[in-house]
């Protein structure tokens, strides 16, 4: 029997090829490969690759980090097709995701965060603005720490800037999960339906047959997605708040269940002047299926915002 939720990639990536966009399998280091979906244009970097792309003047460069429950261009349908008619898109697969793999043990955002930065420096890319989804917005989060002068900017929904060990412990109990695997690793129809009631505001209707195929479809290489919620939690000792350069934007679904927007509220105190919050009303976790159209304008406003700011400092 078919399964639906494959069945309809090859259309999606129809859709994906003919807005211009190609996958290109990035060797990051040997038995580590990064899959990315890129503009068509993209050559794996050559020494005059960026003289080539100035001389262009191309669009800026917008990298979307997919969250824990599917690959890139699953998550991103909804965005990519507006977010190209101004910026030049990148779409990762993170590691153990779509057709991205590892030989490496390294279980850590911060090892993500490393092979997309080196995937998009591999692909040309000297700077760009990054928007991170829930698990994605952990990655994004290290990538700006970790790279500042690859990272310009930063748009974060659903996620927190390191999970530690009470904010692990606090979400967990309130939805109450007995662990993160439990939660975000569904092996059943009913622990998934679970999962999307709480992620979700609104509640839709599926026919059970497209539960079980999204079971089959999206949670593949389960060993090694365990080995990334436990490697993510860190103690509360350990835990820290980098002091980032670039501005960042907190986009968040008002009826957030998973990471609230208190939880969003004071992570806007900690970082600083430099991060604004929005929230989005009627909208959960996946505030970016939900209410796309809104949380595109939201991107986008903010994206406009801080092209505004580098024209103005280079005139």
């Amino acid at each position: 029997m078919v399964n639906l939720v494959d069945a309809q990639k090859p259309l999606l990536h129809w859709l994906v090829k003919r807005a211009g966009l190609r996958e290109q399998l990035v060797e990051i280091e040997p038995g580590t490969y990064m899959n990315f979906w890129a503009p068509k244009e993209t050559i794996q970097s050559k020494p005059t690759d960026a003289k080539h792309k100035k001389a262009r003047k191309p669009k800026p460069p917008v990298v979307l980090i997919h969250g824990f429950a599917s690959e890139g261009i699953i998550t991103w349908q909804f965005q990519f097709g507006v977010l190209l008619t101004n910026y030049a898109i990148y779409i990762p697969d993170l590691l153990f995701f779509g057709k991205s793999t590892s030989t490496s043990l390294d279980r850590s955002p911060d090892y993500q965060a490393s092979c997309i930065a080196r995937g998009l420096t591999k692909l040309g890319v000297e700077r760009c603005d990054a928007v991170g989804f829930s698990y994605g917005g952990m990655v994004a989060f290290k990538l700006a720490e970790e790279y500042p002068d690859l990272i310009r900017s930063l748009v974060i929904s659903g996620s927190v800037i390191t999970m530690t060990d009470s904010i692990n412990e606090a979400s967990l109990k309130r939805l109450g999960a007995s662990s993160s695997n439990e939660l975000l690793m569904p092996e059943t129809v009913s622990r998934l339906k679970a999962l999307l009631s709480i992620s979700m505001h609104k509640k839709l209707w599926f026919p059970e047959r497209l539960y079980k195929d999204f079971l089959e479809s999206m949670y593949t290489s389960r060993k090694e997605r365990k080995e990334l919620l436990e490697g993510l939690v860190i103690s509360n000792t350990d835990a820290n708040i980098p002091v980032f350069k670039q501005k960042i934007l907190l986009l968040w679904g008002e009826k957030d269940q998973i990471f609230d927007i208190d939880l969003a509220k004071k992570m806007k105190e900690q970082l600083g002047e430099n991060c604004f919050i929005y929230g989005i009303s009627n909208a959960g976790h996946l505030l970016h299926l939900e209410r796309p159209c809104a949380y595109n304008r939201a991107v986008q406003r903010f994206l406009a915002y801080i092209n505004s700011i580098e024209d103005a400092s280079s005139n």
